[in-house]
């Protein structure tokens, strides 16, 4: 039986579909395939956090779905947000779907895989989502080996007004901590030099289990790892950083001097209005108290551009507020309705012309922000890790650890040497292109 597995949308999402690439190859009848048209089976891990995203789900279970009907495969299944949150809309609307699977039954997949070749019942299939997560069992990494994500919780308890993932992923859950050293053990045994902590908010980590935070307490125990060299934390909500955390990422060989930090706006009206807890002095003092500890750290963020009710003085306030802090990665996202929030009923909502407007004014502010942090680098000795080699030139793509995988830039390296994809070199900045660097080789592999 040959299984064409596609994952859309963020990196939990990945972890996701990793564990039940793991779970589909302990069916020695089962391989994959990235041909379609040689596909038994076509499975879609689904995203619907935005409207983009959900866009992307539908158009691809829509495609697929024609290989159902006029080509080889005989079970269309469709995972992940876009399942959970629509439910058996979708085996009405796309009849070509034969199952599909809740957020949390990640674990059932080769079940549902092994029923429909055994009937032509649809299958509906939803586990409790406030669930107890775990580690889950062993994982196909697609990342490329050298480097992988460790989900460290599941769901979410702040509840914005503009965020659907409560619904979709349950309360906050934290997996518990000798299950994440344990897979984070397994993983580096199997050549994973880099280990990106991610979760809807990974700040909060072990206050269901433990009735603290524990995420110092994580990143300590990681740390004693052989073998590994990176850790990178992702999704920390500012409000929820402590002096400790920041100690902890301070003092350790291995935590990478980079924190993504969400704040999704900075005037206190929008704030509010967005339920989120935090108010502009607050990001003020919480960044400050960060840069001031750990002077070389990276800052990456994520704001919303024409949120409901928002005016031209607040879109100023946030303009204003990119050019004082200056994060050195920072993304904009033009605010997207989403039915069944607080948000999407709102008044006053921005007409997408103008999010879209207020959007690219605030990426052109970060843009130049972003060159003159480039330029900044010049003539630094950098530790890179190297992710391939470019076609047909003696020259490699790495990344710093100011440079998360897939969302910030690279450097590229130019010689001779014969690398190989997570060998870890120093290299001095010579110069720098907008959002990446050039560099050259200093000495052979660390």
């Amino acid at each position: 039986m040959k299984i064409l597995f596609i994952s859309l949308g963020c990196d939990k999402n990945l972890v996701d579909s990793e564990e039940m690439l793991g779970i589909l190859k302990t069916d020695n009848e089962i391989t994959f395939t990235d041909d379609e048209t040689e596909a038994d089976v076509i499975i879609i891990n689904t995203c619907c956090f935005v409207n983009d995203a959900k866009e992307e789900s539908i158009n691809t279970i829509i495609e697929m779905g024609r290989y159902r009907t006029e080509g080889k495969c005989r079970s269309l299944i469709v995972t992940g947000c876009l399942a959970q949150r629509y439910r058996s809309e979708i085996l009405k609307e796309i009849p070509e779907v034969d199952a599909v699977l809740g957020t949390a039954s990640v674990e059932s997949i080769l079940d549902v895989v092994n029923k429909l070749k055994e009937s032509e019942s649809k299958i509906e299939l939803y586990s409790p989502l406030d669930a107890p997560v775990s580690a889950g069992k062993k994982r196909i990494i697609t990342t490329g080996g050298h480097y992988a994500f460790l989900k460290i919780a599941e769901g979410c308890n702040k509840c914005c007004s503009y965020c659907i993932i409560p619904s979709i992923r349950g309360h906050y859950r934290s997996v518990p901590m000798e299950q994440l050293v344990q897979k984070a053990g397994e993983l580096v045994s199997q050549g994973v030099k880099e280990l990106i902590l991610v979760a809807q908010e990974t700040t909060l980590y072990g206050v269901d289990l433990y009735k603290k935070k524990m995420l110092p307490e994580l990143l300590k125990k990681l740390s004693e790892i052989r073998g590994l060299y990176w850790i990178r934390i992702l999704y920390c909500y500012p409000e929820e950083i402590t002096d400790e955390l920041i100690e902890v990422i301070r003092d350790s060989g291995k935590i990478c001097h980079y924190l993504d930090i969400p704040i999704q706006h900075a005037s206190d009206h929008i704030l509010s209005t967005m339920k989120r807890r935090t108010t502009k002095a607050d990001l003020v003092d919480i960044i400050g108290r960060i840069r001031k500890e750990i002077p070389d750290i990276v800052l990456r963020t994520t704001l919303i551009s024409g949120f409901p009710g928002e005016t031209k003085e607040d879109h100023e306030i946030v303009r204003d507020f990119i050019e004082e802090i200056r994060f050195e990665r920072l993304g904009v996202f033009a605010y997207s309705e989403e039915e069944g929030t607080p948000a999407a009923q709102m008044d006053n909502q921005i007409p997408e012309e103008i999010r879209n407007e207020r959007r690219d004014e605030l990426m052109e502010i970060q843009q130049e922000i972003a060159f003159e942090s480039a330029q900044e680098n010049i003539g630094k000795e950098l530790l890179v890790m190297i992710e391939g080699k470019v076609v047909d030139e003696n020259a490699y793509i790495g990344r710093t650890y100011m440079d998360a995988p897939g969302v910030d830039g690279n450097i590229f390296i130019t010689t001779d040497e014969e690398l190989m994809t997570g060998d870890f070199v120093k290299v001095k900045v010579t110069g720098a292109a907008e959002y990446d660097l050039i560099g050259e080789l200093i000495g052979g592999k660390v």
